[in-house]
């Protein structure tokens, strides 16, 4: 009698488990060895990225201008110029005045701080000017009227250090210029590295984080510019303090669905309360929250960003503050295209978890119920009516003849 065959132990080269296992930690490694290196060339990526950013929200633009026979290098040259120009022309409008604005107010501040002041202390009997400094107050809207100061101790460093800062942006338009005309290119390279058999594959995930990270973000864009303008001109029309900062700032903060809104309207209600000009304009302000950001929920959000994105303003929002943490400036550029690969990624996770075995389906649900079941849930009643069936079928009379 032939005994058996002792099981031979897997190869380490071929048991599945432990070539998964290498797999996950190479991808562990990379992924360190990635964010080190990002984190230690920070300042050197950070106008490359920036171009980067510039160059993928245009490209959709360019493809239209190319598909109606323009050049890609004019259609580049003009998508820039017209995106530079926007820009500085709002900083050229918007900042003066702000700046302006803020000045104003704090010049005024002390004068409202003790008017203030002596209303609570008539009112409340509570003795405010201890707790407020209008002094300190002042110096601190001064400094926030100073934004260019920054810019200044560098020009005071040296000349060296101020051409290194018109450097560095002035190479984020030529970057972006370079990036626009190379984008096909670059896109076509990026799939040529990935292997034949996975190349289908990878172009619909990268396809479908494209429609995440361009939604948002253009969505968002427009929504949050809209929404700035809007407050921004309303506090101006009814006359609001601070008007063009404070509307800015409400529409920028608007990104953050509901806490964004009320951070907002308490900031402006301080305001009002040290620049009293009555309930009216109080009123005012509040109509004006409550219309826009009606407006924001049920017509922009839904008409601009959808809520087929599939990224949520909170994940975003964590994302480029996880981002600015980690890697500053960089990791803010970083965050919303990452959280998207993430939440890309986590829904084919949990599609493939749904075809498991594991998982099962709809029809493991239903468990049928056996005797046993059946005594143990009715406590023995089952079992007695049992016996009354079997009883009541004895004492019938049979249809058989032979009996």
């Amino acid at each position: 009698m032939n005994s058996p065959r002792p099981r031979l132990p897997k190869s380490l080269n071929t048991d599945p488990l432990v070539l998964s296992l290498v797999r996950w930690l190479l991808i562990i490694v990379f992924v360190v060895i990635g964010w080190w290196i990002v984190s230690k060339l920070a300042a050197i990526l950070a106008p490359i990225l920036a171009a980067l950013g510039i160059a993928y929200l245009l490209d959709p633009v360019l493809e239209k201008l190319v598909a109606r026979g323009m050049s890609r290098a004019m259609g580049a040259t003009l998508l820039l110029v017209a995106f530079l120009g926007t820009v500085s022309g709002v900083l050229v409008l918007l900042v003066p005045v702000a700046i302006d604005q803020i000045q104003s107010f704090a010049a005024d501040l002390p004068s409202m701080v003790d008017r203030l002041a002596t209303w609570v202390e008539g009112r409340f009997d509570v003795d405010v000017k201890s707790h407020l400094n209008a002094e300190e107050l002042q110096a601190v809207m001064g400094d926030a009227a100073g934004p260019l100061e920054h810019l200044a101790k560098v020009a005071l460093g040296g000349a060296f250090a101020v051409l290194g800062v018109l450097a560095e942006f002035l190479l984020v338009p030529v970057f972006a210029y370079y990036f626009l005309l190379d984008w096909p290119h670059i896109s076509g390279r990026v799939i040529r590295m990935v292997p034949p058999r996975r190349r289908e594959r990878v172009k619909d995930l990268l396809g479908e984080i494209d429609g995440v990270v361009s939604g948002w973000v253009r969505g968002q864009a427009i929504v949050t510019t809209i929404l700035a303008i809007l407050y921004a001109l309303v506090f101006w029309i009814i006359g609001v303090p601070l008007a063009i900062p404070i509307g800015l700032l409400v529409g920028a903060l608007t990104i953050i669905p509901f806490v964004g809104t009320f951070v907002g309207a308490g900031i402006t209600a301080v305001v009002l309360l040290l620049d009293w000009q009555g309930g009216g304009m109080l009123g005012a302000v509040g109509a004006t929250f409550v219309v826009l950001h009606l407006l924001e929920a049920a017509v922009l959000t839904p008409k601009i960003v959808g809520h087929k994105v599939g990224l949520s303003e909170s994940a975003a929002l964590f994302a480029v503050v996880a981002g600015g943490k980690l890697l500053g400036f960089v990791g803010i550029l970083l965050a919303v295209p990452l959280a998207a690969t993430i939440a890309v990624l986590l829904r084919h996770a949990v599609r493939y978890y749904e075809t498991t075995d594991f998982f099962g389906d709809e029809s493991d649900a239903v468990v049928p119920v056996t005797t046993a079941m059946q005594v143990v849930m009715m406590g023995g009643a089952a079992p007695a009516a049992a016996e009354d069936s079997a009883a009541s079928d004895a004492d019938r009379p049979s249809d058989d003849p032979a009996r």
